[in-house]
């Protein structure tokens, strides 16, 4: 009699990072009184309540409301408990509270009903407006900026992600610097206290002013840091430029399945979350187009509405793989709402990093749940498309194949007799040039290629006369 055991599946590097999120996630309990600052250190572990709040200058009613919701999601994304959710029609932001008077005590009441610890604002504010917003409604606020930094400080995980989030951390933060209580005491500071005696004491520094000065030393070394961590990349970049090998870059809105569409073409095995900004480190991988063609694709950082412009300044190198790559996939979540708001706002962020004249091929992605005429709308607005499903695998073989046509060609075109004993040559071949057609004779490899200028010297002894 036989038995049957059965294994379980080694877990992919994604699983294993999905875990460790999942393990680390908020838990409620915990103490968020905006006085409380003692337990400061506990406050990141609690599942904050918070109450939403945004401003609608422009646009109709159901853009507002689809703003909105993207905070509520970012929200739950950073480990809150949404209780309410509020809009303001104003024609610009007031700029003493954000909201106005008015509907700060509304807001204040809606807080006490609920019993919200937080407040998010659908916006940055300045730094006056959050103190008077805060002193009105008696809880801590926050706005968009803030949150979306929170959230990249809880799923950054390589060295280089970290020190860009702490970067952008500290940018934001040093304007926003505010003391509590006797902290804000003139201390004695210059050579006073080395006992220089009569003239040599100054009024000293106080403690926000030291502050400064400390995150101020800590954002020159991280920008030495990233400075010293951008020359391998860039290293890296240029080893691949040196072979030759064209360079794909997966953009898009993020949540719109650019890391699930990655490890679709390579099992790359990067974490897959449904989650906003659920990756953040870029991940490159080797691929082939259905001719054979060698090319890279790079997963990059999602971007949002109103991306922070810290973010996209510290993460400028790593964004630098899309402006140097040689056609971006540009991924769209085809069942948004609001998808071509998604394009819109991806687009900026690519000029804004240098990647606006790269060739760009539009991947309405997720079409086993979008609706079919908002398929049909996207497609009509954006011919250069392609509507796939990296969940089903729906439409890949189609991607790959408009990859390949859209893909700058090879230089130079050639027929060549390689000797058996060259078989490097014929690998290099196939690694960097395009291989149209191969035939084993007895007196070697004949092949019909596309091959770079420079490649094209390394075979010009084995050309044929006929091309």
């Amino acid at each position: 009699m036989s038995t049957f055991s059965y294994e379980e599946p080694e877990p992919l590097t994604g699983e294993l990072d999905l875990e460790d999120r999942q393990a680390l996630r908020r838990v409620a309990g915990l103490s968020t009184e905006l006085r409380d600052v003692t337990e400061v250190e506990y406050r990141a572990l609690r599942l904050e309540r918070v109450v939403l709040i945004g401003v609608w200058t422009d646009g109709d009613e159901v853009h507002a409301e689809n703003s909105l919701r993207e905070l509520a999601l970012l929200a739950e994304t950073a480990g809150s408990e949404i209780l309410e959710g509020m809009i303001q029609r104003r024609s610009r932001p007031d700029p003493a509270t954000y909201v106005g008077s008015g509907k700060a005590i509304e807001l204040r009441d809606v807080v006490i009903s609920s019993g919200a610890d937080t407040v998010i604002c659908d916006g940055e504010l300045a730094p006056s407006q959050l103190r008077r917003l805060e002193e009105v409604v008696q809880v801590k606020v926050i706005d968009r900026t803030a949150l979306i930094l929170d959230i990249f400080a809880q799923h950054a995980s390589s060295r280089e992600g970290k020190a860009q989030v702490e970067l952008a951390q500290l940018e934001y933060l040093l304007p926003r610097l505010r003391g509590w209580g006797g902290n804000l005491s003139r201390q004695v500071g210059g050579r006073a206290a080395g006992g220089v005696g009569i003239g040599g004491r100054g009024p000293g520094e106080t403690k926000i002013e030291l502050d400064r000065r400390r995150i101020r030393t800590r954002m020159a070394k991280l920008r030495r840091q990233m400075g010293e961590m951008g020359k391998a990349r860039d290293t890296m970049r240029s080893q691949r430029r040196t072979r030759a090998v064209p360079a794909v870059a997966i953009a898009g809105y993020t949540n719109a399945g650019k890391s699930s569409l990655l490890n679709r073409l390579t099992g790359a095995g990067v974490l897959v979350e449904n989650a906003l900004f659920a990756t953040l480190d870029p991940t490159i991988r080797r691929a082939q187009t259905p001719n054979g063609r060698a090319i890279t694709l790079a997963d990059t950082v999602g971007f949002v509405r109103h991306l922070p412009h810290q973010l996209v300044e510290a993460f400028r190198s790593t964004l630098e793989e899309v402006a140097d790559s040689d056609l971006i996939l540009h991924v769209v979540d085809g069942s948004d709402a609001d998808p071509e708001a998604q394009i819109a706002a991806v687009r900026e962020v690519l000029r804004d990093v240098g990647g606006g004249d790269v060739p760009e091929l539009i991947v309405i992605n997720k079409a086993d749940v979008a609706d079919e005429m908002s398929i049909a709308r996207l497609r009509r607005q954006e011919p250069r498309s392609v509507v796939v499903s990296a969940r089903t695998g729906a439409g890949l073989e189609e991607l790959l194949q408009a990859v390949e046509d859209t893909l700058p060609r090879a230089e130079r075109e050639m027929r060549v007799l390689v000797p058996y004993d060259r078989g490097d040559l014929v690998a290099r071949v196939h690694d960097l040039g395009e291989v149209l057609s191969q035939e084993h004779t007895a007196d070697g490899t004949a092949l019909h290629v596309r091959v770079p200028e420079r490649m094209a010297a390394d075979l010009e002894p084995y050309a044929s006369a006929q091309v």
